[in-house]
């Protein structure tokens, strides 16, 4: 079978040619080496066919790469843990106001203020310095879902009302905000990139902007969300995230949680290793 007129089924349930460069590409970023991600490769070549979804490529390819290296599996369904933080949003707004804290921000989760017209509930603030960011985070569960122009106008719309009622010399608001910004874990449309541009609204999604999107974020700080874990189970990370506990890296050196899971102390221990292999491997890289 020439795989380069191999057509795929993409989550949103459109058909596209297969690409042997993206997924090489996907498992590179991982971490993998060239080694592993030719073997990889050569073995998901044998098993495909026309109309494989994208989906079903990569559960193989997880499983090939985990059989090689827990840690680089774990970093290779870091997209997939992104999703997992659902299905309310509220740990995935929990898990960018952390990786704002680690920028340097203060920053504060589920605040209501008053604008011109009418209250908003800000998803996170963040501040720095002159700078006060009003953020909106808009989280999917269904992975073929893209966030559309109605978002970031939308955002537009909160944050002017926001900024005028601060002009008024009665304002209360200790929070004068410089910039609007929209983030969601999905991506976003072609219109919505447009707008974004032209109001000076700043959106942040999985890939954009080109370099230092979610999963670059991620990748430079180690700030790895605990659903990225292979070792937890998934009652054990709802469990987690019921107490607002969203980063690997606060099971490392607290271990009060981890206690209450019930589970051995040699498990406990394999799972603060995945959590430093995690978090520390990625810092020093």
């Amino acid at each position: 079978m020439d795989l380069s007129k191999l057509h795929i089924i993409k989550a949103s349930g459109e058909s596209v040619l297969f690409s042997a460069d993206s997924v090489a590409h996907s498992l590179k970023h991982a971490g993998a080496g060239d080694l592993i991600i030719k073997e990889i490769l050569d073995t998901l070549k044998l098993e495909m066919y026309e109309g494989i979804s994208t989906k079903e490529i990569y559960n193989r390819a997880f499983k090939l790469l985990k059989a090689k290296s827990n840690c680089l599996a774990s970093k290779y369904k870091l997209k997939k843990a992104i999703y997992e933080l659902g299905p309310t949003g509220f740990p995935f707004e929990k898990f960018i106001a952390a990786l704002f804290k680690n920028l340097g921000y203060e920053v504060t989760v589920g605040k209501v203020l008053p604008g011109l017209c009418v209250k908003h509930e800000i998803d996170v603030i963040a501040t720095k310095g002159k700078e006060t960011l009003f953020m909106e985070c808009k989280f999917h569960g269904d992975q073929g879902r893209n966030c559309d122009v109605k978002i970031p106008m939308y955002v537009d719309s909160r944050f002017r009302d926001l900024q005028n009622h601060n002009e008024q010399k009665s304002s209360t608001n200790k929070h004068e905000f410089t910039q609007g910004w929209v983030v969601t874990n999905t991506r976003f449309t072609a219109d919505a990139l447009a707008y974004g541009k032209c109001s000076n609204i700043k959106l942040l999604s999985w890939d954009t902007p080109k370099g230092n999107g979610i999963k670059d974020r991620i990748d430079h700080t180690g700030l790895y969300p605990i659903t990225v874990s292979n070792l937890l189970t998934k009652r054990e990370k709802q469990f987690l995230l019921s107490r607002d506990v969203v980063l690997c890296k606060e099971l490392i050196n607290d271990k009060f949680y981890l206690d209450h899971l019930g589970i051995s102390s040699l498990r406990k221990q394999k799972i603060v290793l995945e959590m430093k292999e995690l978090c520390l491997g990625s810092i020093k890289n």
